[in-house]
C-alpha cells in the first residue's frame, strides 16, 4: 500500500478517535440537559422501582417529570409516561399490579391520583375529590388510600377581581403557599370500591406523613395539637383507626418535633425521627433515630452518641433491620441498626459520594439515590456494602462535557477552628494561581457534600477556582458545630470563609488579587456580611439576601425562629441592630456587587436585596440588581436558571478578569 495513503487512514483513524473523545467545558446552557431523578419506589417482589424523571424543556421554558420503571437486575428501563402533564409521588399497589401517582390533569381542584397498568397504557384517575390530594398511602389490603387533602378556598363567586385576603394566623406567610389563611391538610379515608371518602382529623392543625399499620386496620401521621401550632414546631406522631368518627391516639409527647413514621413489616414497632432536645434550636437541631412500640410505649433514642443528622428511614423486609442515612462531614452514608443486637453499622461508607431515598430491597441488599462530584443523582443498588448503577439517565449529556476537577481541602480559621471545604479548579493539574470565587451555601444548616454541584461546576469550568466551605453553622460535624452561630450570625462563619480564603492563597491556589464572593439565601447574607467585613474581594453576588434583620421581622415566613433565636426586636434592639452590620457599616463595602432575588420570594423577600442594592448605589459602588418574575425562594424556570448561572460568569469575568461586558448585561 502506498506509504502516503496509509499515513492518510492513521490520520483519518486518530482524528475520529480523537475528536470523539473531546469534550467541551460544561456551560450554563447544560442547565437544560440535566435531569432530575426523584422519589423511587420498589415493587412488592422486589424486582422493580418506580420513580419519577424530571427534564428540562426548552420550548415551554419549564420542567415536566415522568413515570419511569428500572428493573432491579439492571436489564430493563421503561417509560410508562409521557406528555406535558408533570406527574408526581409513584407509589405501587400492594399486589404489585398496578402504579399510581399524583397528577393535576383534567382536575380543577389540584392535583388527584391516577392509577395505571404497570405493564403500560392509559392512566385513568382513581379520585375525583374536591380539595387537592398533597400525599397518599395504600391500605396493604388495597381496598382503601390515606389521603392528605388541603382545605378548599371558599372564596364565594367568581370575579374579575380577586377578593381581600383576610389575614389573622401568627405564622401568616410561606414560601410558595403564600399568604397563609386557616386552609389546612387533613387526613381522609377514600374507599376504592365504593368511592366514598371519610374524614378522620379535622381542626385548625395540619396533617401530614400518613403510614398504614401492616394489618390495614390503623393509620400513623404527624401532626401539631398544641394550643397555637403557629408558634412552635412540636409535631408529634399520632394514630387513628381506619373509620369515621374514631378517637385520634396521641403516641408521642416531646415537645421538639417528631416526624416521618415508619410502621415495621411486622407491625410491632414505629421507627421515626426526632429533633435532638426540646430547647429552642429549631434550624439548628439535628434529626436522630428513634424506635417505639406500635402502641408508643418503650420509646428510645437510638442515634444519641453519634452527634450527626440522621435521615431516610428504612425497614428490612424481615423487620430486624432499620437503615438509615447519616449526614457526615462532606458525605452522607449508609448505616442500619439491628434490633436484636441493639447495634447500628456501616453498610456504606459513601467515600465522596452521597445517599439518599433509601429503600431496604431484600435482606443486605439495599437501593438508594447517589450523587458524586461529578454525576447528579442516579438509582443505584449497594448489594453487601458494594454499588451496582442501576440507572444511567445522566451519561448522554455527560458524555459531551468536560467536568471541573473537585477535591476536598481543610484550613484553620483565625481563632484555631479546623473548617472543612471543598475545591473546583479547571483542571486536576493547577499550573497557575486562578481568580477564585467563594461560593457559600445557604441553610445556614446544610452543607456542602461531594455531589453534583452545577452552579460550582459551571463557573469552575468557566476558568476559576470555585470554594465551597462549611463554615460553623453547617451539619456534618456534630451539633455543637451547627450550633454555635446560634443568635450571632456573620461572625464566626466569616471568620472560617476567610480562614478557607487565605488558605487557597497562601497554597498557591487562588490569586489573593482576584478574589470574588457569592451565593444564594444565607450564602447571600454571608455574602453581604463578608464584604462588609473585609475588602479584599473585588466582586460580589448576593442572591436572596439580606442585611437589615432590625426590618426583617413580620416580612418573611420565620417569625418563631427570630422569637426563640432573637426575641422581640423591640426588646432586643442592639441584637437586631449587632446583625444589621453591613447595613449600618455599609459605607465600609467597596466590592462591586450584583444582588438578585426571585419575586415571589416570602422565605428571604425581595426586601432585603433591594435595600442592599440602594446602599451602595447610593455611594456610588458599583451595582446591579436582577429580579426574576414569578419565582420563588429556589429559582425553577430553566431559563432564569442559565441565566443566573452566565451572570456570574460575566460579572466576576469583568471584576477578576478584566474581561468586558458580556452579551447577558
Amino acid at each position: 500500500m502506498n506509504k502516503n495513503i496509509l499515513l492518510f487512514i492513521v490520520v483519518c483513524l486518530y482524528g475520529t478517535a480523537s475528536a470523539q473523545t473531546v469534550k467541551r467545558p460544561f456551560k450554563p446552557n447544560d442547565f437544560y440537559h440535566i435531569p432530575t431523578l426523584d422519589d423511587p419506589q420498589l415493587s412488592p417482589d422486589g424486582k422493580w422501582i418506580a420513580y419519577t424523571l424530571s427534564e428540562p424543556d426548552s420550548a415551554r421554558d419549564n420542567r415536566v417529570s415522568h413515570l419511569w420503571m428500572q428493573s432491579y437486575d439492571g436489564k430493563q428501563s421503561i417509560e410508562l409516561t409521557q406528555g406535558t402533564e408533570p406527574v408526581s409521588s409513584p407509589k405501587w399497589t400492594p399486589d404489585g399490579k398496578f402504579l399510581s401517582y399524583i397528577s393535576a390533569r383534567d382536575s380543577k381542584a389540584g392535583g388527584q391520583v391516577w392509577l395505571m397498568d404497570r405493564r403500560g397504557g392509559e392512566g385513568r384517575k382513581l379520585t375525583d375529590i374536591k380539595g387537592e390530594v398533597s400525599d397518599y398511602a395504600w391500605s396493604p389490603d388495597s381496598k382503601r388510600l390515606a389521603l392528605i387533602i388541603k382545605d378548599e378556598e371558599n372564596n364565594g363567586k367568581e370575579t374579575k377581581i380577586n377578593p381581600p385576603i383576610k389575614i389573622d394566623r401568627y405564622h401568616f406567610k410561606q414560601d410558595i403557599e403564600g399568604y397563609l389563611q386557616h386552609l389546612r391538610s387533613h387526613l381522609y379515608v377514600y374507599d376504592i370500591a365504593s368511592k366514598k371518602l371519610d374524614t378522620l382529623t379535622k381542626g385548625d392543625m395540619d396533617d401530614d406523613s400518613p403510614v398504614w399499620s401492616p394489618d390495614s386496620k390503623s393509620i400513623a401521621f404527624v401532626s401539631n395539637h398544641t394550643d397555637d401550632p403557629d408558634r412552635n414546631e412540636n409535631t408529634d406522631i399520632f394514630t387513628v383507626e381506619a373509620k369515621k368518627g374514631v378517637e385520634v391516639k396521641q403516641l408521642t409527647t416531646f415537645t421538639g418535633h417528631d416526624i416521618k413514621p415508619q410502621w415495621s413489616p411486622d407491625g410491632k414497632h414505629i421507627a421515626y425521627l426526632r429533633s435532638t432536645s426540646d430547647a429552642d434550636y429549631f434550624i439548628y437541631q439535628h434529626d436522630v433515630l428513634c424506635l417505639m412500640d406500635s402502641d408508643g410505649k418503650n420509646n428510645k433514642v437510638i442515634t444519641a452518641q453519634l452527634d450527626r443528622p440522621v435521615s431516610n428511614i428504612s425497614w428490612s423486609r424481615d423487620s430486624k433491620n432499620i437503615g438509615y442515612v447519616v449526614s457526615s462531614d462532606r458525605i452522607r452514608y449508609i448505616a442500619q441498626y439491628n434490633l436484636l443486637l441493639r447495634k447500628s453499622t456501616v453498610i456504606n461508607k459513601g467515600v465522596q459520594c452521597s445517599f439518599e431515598d433509601l429503600i431496604a430491597q431484600s435482606p443486605g441488599n439495599w437501593i438508594a439515590k447517589m450523587t458524586n462530584a461529578y454525576m447528579p443523582h442516579e438509582l443505584v443498588a449497594v448489594e453487601n456494602g458494594k454499588i451496582r448503577r442501576l440507572t444511567f439517565h445522566q451519561d448522554k449529556w455527560l458524555s459531551k462535557v468536560k467536568l471541573a476537577y473537585v477535591k476536598g481541602f481543610q484550613s484553620f480559621s483565625s481563632d484555631g477552628t479546623l473548617v472543612s471545604g471543598l475545591l473546583f479548579t479547571p483542571d486536576s493539574l493547577v499550573t497557575k494561581k486562578l481568580p477564585l470565587v467563594l461560593y457559600i451555601h445557604g441553610g445556614p444548616t446544610d452543607q456542602d457534600e461531594f455531589e453534583f454541584d452545577a452552579i460550582r461546576q459551571v463557573l469552575a469550568s468557566a476558568g476559576f477556582a470555585v470554594a465551597a466551605v462549611n463554615y460553623r453553622g453547617s451539619t456534618g460535624r456534630g451539633l455543637e458545630y451547627t450550633k454555635a452561630i446560634y443568635a450571632d450570625w456573620g461572625n464566626k462563619e466569616v471568620k472560617d470563609l476567610l480562614g478557607a480564603v487565605d488558605e487557597l492563597v497562601k497554597t498557591g491556589v487562588a490569586d489573593g488579587q482576584r478574589l470574588g464572593i457569592g451565593g444564594w439565601s444565607y450564602g447571600g447574607i454571608l455574602t453581604n456580611y463578608t464584604i462588609a467585613s473585609d475588602t479584599r474581594f473585588k466582586a460580589a453576588a448576593s442572591g436572596a439576601g439580606s442585611s437589615l434583620q432590625l426590618s426583617i421581622y413580620g416580612s418573611d415566613q420565620w417569625v418563631v425562629q427570630y422569637d426563640n433565636e432573637l426575641g422581640f426586636p423591640w426588646k432586643n434592639a442592639e441584637k437586631y441592630i449587632k446583625l444589621s452590620y453591613p447595613f449600618f457599616h455599609a459605607d465600609k463595602i467597596k466590592t462591586p456587587t450584583m444582588f438578585m432575588s426571585g419575586l415571589k420570594d416570602f422565605n428571604v423577600p425581595t426586601g432585603g436585596s433591594e435595600q442592599m442594592y440602594q446602599v451602595l448605589k447610593s455611594q456610588g459602588v458599583p451595582t446591579q440588581m436582577v429580579l426574576y418574575p414569578g419565582q420563588y425562594h429556589i429559582l425553577n424556570v430553566p431559563s432564569y436558571q442559565v441565566d443566573r448561572a452566565q451572570r456570574y460568569i460575566d460579572w466576576f469575568n469583568m471584576y477578576l478578569n478584566d474581561q468586558p461586558k458580556g452579551s447577558i448585561f
